[in-house]
């Protein structure tokens, strides 16, 4: 009889004691550790928001950093305070005249694509950060240099430039906790150009609307005349495939536009050749071009300035004279990337 009374009594005791068991094994509610098959908001409801306890904490981007390593044309590597760095960039790159909310968006821009460089170790191998070249990282002016430019307004400007650097210290832009390619060009033709166009396509560098016209810009318009004995030399250099053999205006074939109105391709000679190609090849100033056989040469007529990727310098200036500050600047030719920092 007592041993079936112990028995029965540790029997009760294990029942007790399993659910404990179960509870501290989902100590996590079962909810959080599977999406539903149908998102709330598909389904017309509100998301129910999760215990702050339960959500792993999301680690903030890292502060920039107060100095960036230079590799200047001689091979030498200079030793620069990262805002001294903007500054000197932003004068090489953007008119010193723009409107101050501008130049606060450039000095992001030159920040966050230094950091860029940085991170993806392109000079590494020199013992560098970033270079000089704007073929290859950010044009940097010198003081001399600036001085020399900027002559009777050097004090103007280069306290204009230094209070933009100051204001938007430590500042860049990132995606998903990294520092962006904040590319940038001149002025673009309506829209600007998605870098899947020119590069490789990257989520915060999309085609945007932009403000430019002739009318606001100087030099938007250019125009190109190419006798046909040198288009056909210069096209047949690349494309040595092309049918040049019949009259001039025969050459000309269709012209393929992308979303933002520029070049995709062309057909020239019976063969595709990209817009970036021929904008390489004839030195135009953007591939937002018409191409025409007119009076026995060939005519390019050219809109905006340069690849079309990310920010317009004129479209930010644009957007500055009409109210938007840097912040608005940066968010509607960067979408989707963060403005973080100090």
């Amino acid at each position: 009889m007592k041993k079936t009374l112990l028995l029965a009594l540790l029997a009760l005791a294990v029942a007790l004691l399993l659910p404990l068991a179960e509870g501290d094994r989902h100590s996590v509610p079962l909810p959080l550790l599977a999406a539903p098959a149908t998102p709330p908001e598909a389904a017309g409801k509100k998301p129910s928001s999760a215990p702050e306890e339960s959500l792993p904490a999301a680690s903030p981007p890292p502060a920039a950093p107060r100095e960036i390593r230079v590799l200047l044309p001689d091979g030498s590597v200079q030793v620069c305070g990262l805002e001294d760095y903007v500054y000197l960039v932003t004068a090489g790159e953007m008119p010193a005249s723009f409107a101050p909310e501008a130049l606060k968006a450039q000095t992001v821009a030159a920040r966050s694509y230094a950091l860029y460089c940085a991170a993806t170790g392109k000079h590494a191998a020199a013992g560098a950060d970033v270079c000089t070249q704007p073929a290859c990282c950010q044009a940097m002016q010198s003081e001399d240099a600036l001085r020399e430019r900027w002559g009777a307004d050097y004090e103007t400007y280069a306290g204009k430039l230094r209070a933009a650097a100051a204001e938007t210290a430590g500042e860049w832009l990132c995606y998903g906790g990294e520092p962006i390619l904040a590319a940038f060009h001149a002025s673009s033709a309506g829209a600007t150009e998605d870098s899947g166009a020119v590069w490789s396509s990257l989520p915060y560098l999309v085609s945007v609307s932009s403000p430019e016209s002739a009318e606001t810009v100087p030099g938007f318009v250019t125009r190109l005349e190419c006798a046909p004995l040198d288009f056909r030399d210069t096209l047949l250099s690349a494309l040595p495939e092309a049918d040049l053999s019949g009259e001039p205006e025969t050459w000309l074939g269709a012209l393929t536009r992308d979303a933002s109105g520029r070049v995709a391709e062309a057909v020239l000679g019976g063969q595709r050749i990209s817009g970036t190609r021929l904008r390489t090849l004839f030195s135009l100033r953007s591939t937002a071009f018409t191409l025409a056989y007119q009076d026995g040469r060939f005519v390019f007529t050219v809109q905006g300035n340069g690849h079309g990727v990310g920010m317009s310098q004129y479209g930010a200036e644009l957007l500055a004279r009409s109210g938007a500050d840097y912040r608005e600047i940066l968010a509607h030719y960067y979408p989707g990337a963060e403005l973080t920092g100090d």
